[in-house]
C-alpha cells in the first residue's frame, strides 16, 4: 500500500483554551519493529486531552505531542516483529498520543479487533474507558460478584463503562452525577442507585442503600472533599481507586478510618505505563469483555461526534460536563 508523505493532525502549540487547537501537517509516523500504523477513521475525545491542551498533562517521553488516546481504523503497515496483525485488518487501539490524526501508530499489544457488529466509530469509543475501568475496578479494586460499586461521575464515558461492566460481573452499582437527566441515563444502563449530588447528600444516600455497611469498591475521578467522604462510606476492607482529581488532589482527611476499616486507597494512570502492562490488560479485555460486547451486554455510549475542524467544539463540550457518554472525532 502506498502511503502519503504527509497527514493532517491536531495539536495545541500553545497552552490554553479550546481555541488553541490547530490542524497542522505532519509526516506520517515511523514505526518501530513492535508497532502498527493505523489509518484512522475515528478517535475518542477524553478529559486528559483537554488537560494536555491546557498545558497540565505533557505527553510521556517518546509519545507524540498530537492529542488523542484511542483510535479505530485500518492497519496499513506493520513493524518487522509484528505477527498478530496484518495489513488490511480493522482494529481499535489505546495509544499514548497521536490519535487526532489521519494516521496513528500503536504498539501491537495495545491493539484489539473491532467487536462483531460494531462500527469503527463505536469501536473507537472503547479503549480508554475499558482499559481504565478494567485495570482500576477489577484489577486494582478487585470487584467481585455480589459486592457493591460506587462510581463518582457515572454519566462520563468511564462511568458508563463501569456501570455496565459492574452489572455484567454481578455487582450492585451506585453512581453520583450532576443532574436528574444524567441520573436517569445511568439508571437506564443498569445502575441500581443514582444520586444527584447537587440536591442529595451521597454520604447519607449510600449509608441508607447499604444499611450502613458501606460500599466495597469506590471509583473516584473527583477527589477533593470526596476523599474524606469516601472513607466514611467505604465498607470494611473496602477499596477506593483514584483515577483523577477534578476537585483537586491536596486535601485534608481523617486517615484513622483507613486504619479502622482496613481500607485500601490506591490509584493509577495508564498513559505512561510500559507497553507490557497495557498488553496484559488488552489480553484480559479480549478474553473477559469482548464477548460481552459481541452479545450486547456492554454497549458503546456515544453522545456526539465532531469533525476534525470542530475539535475545539468537542473540547468545549467536554469541559462543560453537559455530555452523557462519549465525545468522538470523525477523522
Amino acid at each position: 500500500m502506498t502511503l502519503p508523505a504527509k497527514m493532517k493532525a491536531i495539536t495545541a502549540p500553545e497552552a490554553g483554551g479550546p481555541e488553541k487547537l490547530e490542524i497542522v501537517e505532519r509526516e506520517i509516523p515511523t514505526l518501530s519493529e513492535d508497532e502498527v500504523l493505523i489509518k484512522v477513521k475515528a478517535a475518542g475525545v477524553n478529559r486528559p486531552d483537554c488537560i494536555q491542551r491546557a498545558g497540565n498533562y505533557p505527553p510521556p517521553p517518546g509519545a507524540s505531542d498530537i492529542l488523542g488516546l484511542e483510535v479505530s481504523g485500518e492497519i496499513v503497515e506493520i513493524g518487522a516483529r509484528v505477527t498478530d496483525w496484518k495489513v488490511g485488518d480493522l482494529a481499535v487501539a489505546l495509544v499514548s498520543g497521536g490519535g487526532y490524526a489521519e494516521y496513528c501508530k500503536a504498539h501491537h499489544g495495545s491493539v484489539l479487533p473491532i467487536p462483531k457488529g460494531f462500527s469503527l466509530m463505536e469501536a473507537a469509543s472503547l479503549p480508554e474507558n475499558l482499559f481504565t475501568v478494567w485495570h482500576n475496578v477489577f484489577q486494582r479494586g478487585a470487584l467481585k460478584a455480589n459486592e457493591s460499586l460506587l462510581i463518582h461521575g457515572g454519566s462520563s464515558g468511564i462511568g458508563m463503562a463501569a456501570i455496565q461492566l459492574g452489572k455484567a460481573f454481578g455487582a450492585k452499582v451506585a453512581i453520583t452525577a450532576g443532574s436528574d437527566e444524567k441520573c436517569e441515563a445511568c439508571t437506564a444502563l443498569g445502575a441500581d442507585l443514582a444520586i444527584n449530588y447537587k440536591n442529595q447528600d451521597f454520604v447519607s444516600e449510600i449509608k441508607s442503600w447499604t444499611d450502613r455497611k458501606g460500599v466495597n469498591v469506590i471509583l473516584d475521578m473527583v477527589g477533593g472533599d470526596y476523599i474524606s467522604k469516601n472513607y466514611v462510606i467505604a465498607a470494611e476492607e473496602g477499596r477506593i481507586v483514584q483515577i483523577a482529581f477534578l476537585k483537586g488532589g491536596v486535601v485534608e482527611a481523617d486517615f484513622r478510618r483507613l486504619m479502622m476499616k482496613r481500607l485500601i486507597h490506591t490509584g493509577s494512570t495508564l498513559r505512561a505505563r510500559p507497553d507490557s502492562v497495557k498488553q496484559s490488560i488488552a489480553r484480559e479485555l479480549q478474553k473477559e469483555v469482548w464477548p460481552l460486547l459481541r452479545c450486547g451486554l456492554v454497549k458503546p455510549q456515544i453522545y456526539k461526534c465532531f469533525t476534525m475542524d470542530e475539535a475545539a467544539k468537542a473540547h468545549e463540550l467536554m469541559e462543560s460536563s453537559q455530555h452523557i457518554g462519549k465525545i468522538m472525532l470523525e477523522i
